[in-house]
């Protein structure tokens, strides 16, 4: 009986069943620490990855902006060829606005990243099916809601920034409507690639990427 109660456990496949869940152990584990890597910790669920990505890309799509305008103004002035790569060089280092380009970079970290995964996770929750009246739906909700959102956002921080709280409401009378329309040009076809093939992990870099051409764009159409 004994032997049959040892062996019953074979069986059974008890000692299977014990063993099973504590070899997940380290995988669960694994998961588990991705996943506050990824959130920022436990209960909060801060999107990390989304952050630091838009964070680098709005870095990034600054500092073109910022290159391009320079390269023009400098092409000119500058004649001689042999010095025509140092000096722009020079003026890279020394004319290069940091203060921007840092109130850029924690524009996308503190608001447009965590924000705009946010806002993509609940149109995924309330719009789960991939239809097309969905995805319409979703580009124009994105328009909507979204847009005008964040340019009250990033016009807000960047005259925070600037000490220019004052002059907030004129900057949305004069800029806000015009750059809105502006931009639907770009942003609906834009926004239709990301919710009908982008996944809801990547919309927040695929987004923050067409911000780089997109900031690239304004600086060399609205800046002549």
């Amino acid at each position: 009986m004994e032997a049959l109660g040892s062996n019953g456990a074979f069986w059974g496949w008890k000692l299977p069943d014990i063993r099973s869940p504590k070899r997940p152990s380290p995988s669960k584990s694994k998961s588990s620490d991705s996943t506050v890597e990824s959130t920022g910790g436990g209960g909060h669920r801060f999107p990390l990855k989304q952050a630091v990505t838009s964070a680098s890309l709005s870095l990034t799509g600054d500092t073109i902006a910022q290159l391009n305008d320079r390269w023009r103004k400098r092409k000119q002035s500058v004649s001689d060829s042999s010095d025509t790569s140092k000096d722009i060089m020079s003026s890279v280092i020394s004319h290069h606005d940091w203060l921007r380009a840092l109130r850029m970079t924690t524009y996308g970290f503190l608001l447009y990243g965590p924000g705009s995964y946010a806002w993509y996770k609940y149109l995924d929750h309330c719009l789960p099916h991939q239809t097309a009246q969905n995805i319409m739906l979703k580009v124009l909700l994105n328009q909507i809601v979204l847009g005008p959102c964040v340019i009250a956002v990033v016009f807000a921080w960047n005259n925070l920034w600037l000490g220019k709280l004052s002059e907030l409401p004129n900057k949305y009378q004069k800029d806000a409507l015009p750059t809105l329309f502006y931009g639907f040009r770009f942003w609906v076809p834009v926004s239709l690639l990301n919710f009908w093939v982008v996944p809801l992990q990547a919309r927040v870099a695929f987004m923050s990427t067409g911000s780089i051409f997109w900031n690239f764009y304004l600086s060399s159409t609205l800046s002549k």
